[in-house]
């Protein structure tokens, strides 16, 4: 079996390395390997989460269980995820991961940097199958040993009961199975949303569709926000549907220092579109990129710095295959075909199965 280092910068992997980095690390070193503007960061790699769990046992006991004695699954899922949060890590983890919050702190100058350390499954973020929501981010993290702290909880979600019903129902094997953790740094997002670069509603790939709101984007994949939805021409940047909702709740970083907090939007942004066109015009332009760098339609997250300068405030926090259409188009192999969503929004919180999720 090949062996990697417990952590990789954003920097050393790309689309090939999804077995050391997840689907989501994978992605975020390729998005910069391809000159995507991404807040940096560094990867708990695979083998870090196969070195602490590995005498654990996992997947024999998440392959006996029995989908159709509920309550037995959740009662196991609660006691696997107890055993990993529990787990003492190996210190050979606890030295590289102290060491790559040190670095990336340097880089940034902070030295309690905020991160938001998020779920890199590598079964996610395929075209097959999206693991999107099924595990856990958590937002505004300092110090190394909070994010050492949240790593662990990360590895633990794999075993909540929604990602354990997923892969026993797609019949995706425990031994494929491993974990990943995302470190990145955080934005302050004035505005963030997602984009799809083919319509959610009618599979057509000449548009991007972009839902978008105020803060970060959490508030918008939790449902917690009715965003603004526009539909824009690839071929003439036409805006052909925009849509400004009335946006009365946000996220914003807890004043304290650590962690998010669902607040009122003020009432002067309320009813302001969240994003400008000429973000559009951006949003789009960077959407094109994506898809012509992948070569298929994605599904994007993505957020606008309250700090950058202008040309330079758009970042992308993730992308992946889009798979709603994916599915549908691959009906005719026989495939699970998952119905369309009316929009990027209800996409992303259909895959979060309706629950709200500990981040964003």
């Amino acid at each position: 079996m090949t062996t990697f280092p417990p952590v990789l910068r954003f920097a050393d992997v790309g689309r090939d390395d999804v077995p050391a980095a997840g689907g989501k690390g994978a992605s975020l070193g390729e998005l910069m390997r391809a000159g995507i503007r991404v807040p940096d960061g560094f990867v708990v790699t695979t083998e870090a989460f196969r070195s602490a769990v590995a005498a654990l046992d996992l997947g024999t006991r998440v392959a006996a269980l029995d989908l159709s004695d509920g309550d037995a699954v959740a009662a196991a899922c609660r006691e696997l995820r107890s055993i990993v949060e529990s787990a003492p890590l190996p210190p050979e983890v606890v030295e590289a991961v102290t060491a790559g919050y040190a670095w990336l702190a340097a880089e940034c100058g902070q030295p309690e940097l905020p991160v938001a350390v998020r779920s890199s499954a590598t079964s996610e973020d395929s075209a097959e199958a999206s693991f999107a929501g099924l595990q856990d981010t958590y937002l505004w993290v300092r110090g190394a040993d909070s994010v050492l702290h949240h790593v662990r909880r990360c590895w633990a979600s794999l075993y909540s009961i929604e990602s354990v019903t997923y892969r026993l129902r797609r019949g995706i094997p425990e031994t494929d199975l491993a974990m990943a953790v995302v470190v990145q740094q955080m934005v302050g997002a004035r505005s963030s949303g997602v984009m799809f670069t083919r319509s959610p509603l009618t599979g057509d790939r000449s548009v991007v569709a972009i839902d978008a709101s105020w803060g970060l984007g959490s508030a918008v994949v939790s449902g917690d926000v009715t965003p603004d939805s526009f539909v824009i021409s690839k071929v003439t940047g036409e805006i052909s549907r925009r849509t400004v909702s009335t946006k009365t709740r946000w996220h914003q970083p807890d004043p304290g220092g650590s962690g998010v907090v669902e607040s009122d939007v003020p009432a002067n942004l309320r009813d302001v579109p969240s994003i400008s066109d000429e973000e559009i015009a951006e949003l789009v332009a960077i959407a094109r990129r994506v898809e012509a760098h992948y070569g298929c339609p994605q599904d994007i997250e993505w957020a606008v710095s309250r700090t950058a300068p202008p040309g330079e405030s758009i970042l992308l926090l993730q992308s992946r295959p889009e798979t709603v259409w994916g599915e549908k188009d691959a009906a005719a192999a026989g495939q699970k075909v998952a119905a369309p969503a009316a929009r990027p929004f209800d996409h992303v919180f259909n895959l979060l199965g309706g629950k709200r999720p500990s981040g964003g």
